[in-house]
């Protein structure tokens, strides 16, 4: 069942503000059986005091055993069935970036890498460098390819390792494979149309398998990073707004583009961010953002990257530290006066499995209209006593509008 669907039948637009708070990947496990996660570790005494008075329970984004990616992790947020509701990373990124995208481009998502010298993935993010290091070596991907066949290639920095790649061309198709193996110690793959007879996609994979002979080339003499691993081709979907079914303005406060570029997707206004902060997940001109705009929006979503990052880093201390950061602003966030707050992640990433995974992640609901409950941490033990269970798939928006009074009746 659809439930955008449903919602557009019986929401009603009400003055009451949600803020949506989204620590990615921050759902993690114990570095030694019985020890704590992420979560337990981390000295949350903000988390704590409004757990005590939310509802907790356990929120798997897709379904039972699935290790969602960033982008279907988010639309179940948001939502959206990510089974009906399908767009791959490359989208994401680009339009993150305020790439304008036709209905004939295919957009890529790219990670700079480093390759051993027998051809094999040594390091997936080219030891994660700087922005302004991705920019240097971006330019010279595009002084040396500018153009495969017919199609133009157009280049893009997003972050730190990561890059956008837009075909602009006739006759492509995005029904593509990944050439990122998503390991190391093995070579990249080579970028396949999933049915051989889709000559549109059997064209995308030429030219991407064509680009990474050609960036490795470019990159023969770059002691760092020297490859590309591409994944995510994808042409731009038309899905419905969050305006449309649930009658809400929508905003994003994120700061790295795919995250602008999936809440873009679904209608949300992406706020500017001011420059200035070294930080990239750029926490305090994140609350700037939300403070300046609060009057504009009733439906805020507040993203929080490095939670994430810290677990792919299998850096277990790194990603406390985070979680720490992050209660320490929310008695600011709490000062706005939002009517409703949800915290969740997108999926999980712990430090000691340095991926996304399928565990389940804590989901915590404030709001005026709560029963008890006995949970009293933002963390996967104690969600486990909440009062909300274990919610699977796109459930958390209704919640969201219910707590908030923007829900009719359904049915008679």
């Amino acid at each position: 069942m659809d439930l955008l669907l449903e919602l557009k039948e019986i929401h009603k637009k009400t003055p009451s503000k949600i803020l949506l708070v989204v620590l990615d990947g921050v759902g993690g496990l114990p570095r030694e059986p019985g020890g704590p996660t992420e979560l337990a570790a981390a000295h949350t005494p903000n988390l704590d005091r409004l757990a005590a008075e939310a509802n907790l329970g356990l929120f798997t984004p897709v379904a039972p055993g699935i290790a969602p990616g960033s982008g279907p992790g988010h639309l179940s947020i948001f939502g959206y069935d990510p089974f009906k509701y399908r767009v791959g990373r490359g989208v994401l990124s680009a339009l993150g970036l305020g790439v304008p995208l036709g209905s004939d481009d295919v957009a890529v998502r790219g990670n700079f890498a480093t390759l051993a010298p027998d051809g094999t993935v040594k390091d997936r993010r080219a030891g994660r460098p700087s922005t302004e290091e991705n920019r240097r070596v971006l330019s010279k991907l595009r002084a040396a390819i500018s153009a495969i066949e017919d199609v133009r290639i157009d280049l893009y920095t997003e972050s730190e390792h990561r890059f956008a790649l837009v075909l602009r061309g006739p006759g492509l198709g995005d029904r593509v494979t990944d050439t990122d193996p998503q390991t190391t110690g093995v070579p990249p793959r080579e970028a396949r149309a999933e049915d051989p007879a889709d000559e549109r996609s059997a064209k995308t994979a030429r030219i991407l398998n064509r680009f990474v002979e050609l960036a490795r080339e470019a990159l023969k003499d770059e002691p760092v990073i020297n490859g590309v691993l591409l994944r995510g081709a994808s042409k731009k979907p038309a899905f419905p707004t969050l305006g449309e079914v649930a009658g809400l303005t929508p905003a994003a406060v994120a700061s790295y583009p795919m995250y602008r570029g999936v809440a873009e997707l679904v209608g949300m206004v992406p706020l500017p961010l001011s420059e200035g902060e070294e930080d990239p997940d750029r926490p305090r001109t994140k609350l700037e953002a939300l403070k300046v705009h609060w009057s504009d929006y009733d439906f805020f979503y507040l993203h929080f990257k490095k939670t994430d990052s810290k677990g792919e880093d299998g850096d277990f201390e790194g990603k406390v530290a985070r979680i720490e950061l992050f209660d320490a602003l929310l008695p600011e966030l709490l000062a706005l006066s939002p009517d409703v707050v949800l915290i969740t992640g997108d999926h999980s990433t712990p430090a000691v499995f340095r991926a996304h995974s399928w565990h389940p992640v804590p989901v915590l609901l404030w709001g005026p209209y709560l029963r008890t409950d006995a949970a009293r941490r933002f963390t996967e033990d104690e969600a486990v006593k909440g009062s909300l269970g274990h919610l699977v798939g796109p459930v958390l928006l209704p919640l969201m509008l219910a707590q908030a009074g923007k829900l009719q009746k359904y049915g008679a």
